[in-house]
């Protein structure tokens, strides 16, 4: 098993990429999915209501998730503490999920079934200190001005986009270990980017 861990600054073109090792046969793990059942469960909404108080539910007892993201992605050193608080709350369970998972895959291998690649789709994957679960690293590159118009068009203010940007470099270190990381274009032509995809997947898999 090769497990790559997908980094990049939101709107960058992960879930693209995502996509296109798919394509090639990969397991692409979504971390963001997992986070979203995570929200669901009853004594983690219990939680999150005891930190940010009864005003992050809707009127079915259910997260108000953009309530919550506002609060979280806030300016200053409330909206860092409480997107600190959150994490807390959602990365380890989020983490659990990702570590089972992948541990059902080394399972397979070792009943005799081919090498898997497998993708962690992670928003803030180094920040968290989860690329320790990874054996290469594909950065996902995208001009500045691709990525902000990108944004623009999922219905995204510049204060959102801001903001999103702010936890992103919070932490963030370029990691520079060559042998373990792969750089991917997103910024363009979709099929200029597959072909990225499929040079990394022949390299590493030797398909």
């Amino acid at each position: 098993m090769v497990v790559i861990g997908l980094v990049g600054r939101i709107g960058a073109g992960k879930s693209t990429v995502a996509r296109m090792f798919a394509d090639r046969g990969a397991t692409v793990i979504d971390a963001d999915r997992l986070a979203h059942e995570v929200l669901d469960d009853p004594a983690v909404v219990r939680e999150v209501v005891d930190r940010f108080g009864a005003g992050v539910l809707d009127a079915d007892g259910r997260l108000r998730r953009g309530e919550l993201a506002g609060l979280v992605f806030g300016p200053g050193e409330t909206g860092e503490n409480g997107l600190r608080a959150l994490e807390g709350i959602v990365h380890p369970r989020v983490r659990r999920r990702v570590e089972n998972w992948l541990a059902e895959i080394r399972e397979r291998e070792v009943a005799g079934n081919r090498g898997e690649l497998v993708v962690l789709d992670v928003p803030l994957l180094m920040q968290a200190g989860w690329d320790g679960l990874c054996d290469r690293l594909v950065i996902v590159d995208c001009e500045d001005s691709v990525r902000r118009q990108r944004l623009a068009s999922r219905g995204w203010s510049e204060a959102q986009a801001t903001a999103r940007d702010r936890a992103w470099e919070r932490g963030y270190v370029r990691p520079e270990a060559a042998a373990k990381i792969n750089s991917v274009d997103a910024s363009g032509d979709p099929a200029y980017t597959r072909a990225q995809v499929d040079r990394i997947c022949d390299e590493w898999l030797g398909d």
